[in-house]
């Protein structure tokens, strides 16, 4: 699906997705990444440094959100930028259930050269887990 400028309006709102976060995500996303901080993997380690469990990588996060707007626009290379600011990590526990972390996403701004601005919001267990997350979108 490709999304036109002239049929998006400021308020338009993406559609909503919800993303599974299990324990085997986090160690695929070491392996990609080469961030492979125990804190990412181990529970014995993230507790004894003072978090709640095992959490997963403030990227790796990032990029699931920005998954709402790659599927909006139905181009990757359409995200001309974007940017977060981590407000709270995503625990993942290890049991069947994982994580979730629920995106969603409007326009706040019509820009020049068909370009529009979104803020997405982002939360994980109740709590907001990107904060400031903004990108520019190009359309056709």
């Amino acid at each position: 699906m490709t999304v036109r400028y002239d049929d998006v309006e400021v308020g338009t709102e993406l559609p909503a997705q919800t993303f599974g976060v299990q324990r085997v995500n986090l160690v695929m996303y070491a392996g990609a990444s080469g961030d492979f901080n125990p804190i990412h993997w181990n529970e014995r380690f993230a507790t004894a440094v003072g978090l709640p469990n095992v959490i997963a990588h403030g990227m790796f996060t990032m990029a699931e959100a920005a998954r709402v707007l790659t599927d909006w626009a139905g181009d990757p290379g359409a995200v001309e930028e974007y940017g977060v600011r981590f407000t709270r990590p995503v625990v993942v526990p290890d049991d069947e259930k994982g994580a979730t972390i629920e995106v969603t996403g409007k326009v706040t701004e019509k820009l020049e050269g068909n370009r529009v601005a979104i803020d997405l919001s982002a939360r994980s267990g109740g709590e907001t887990v990107l904060a400031k997350a903004r990108a520019v979108v190009r359309l056709g």
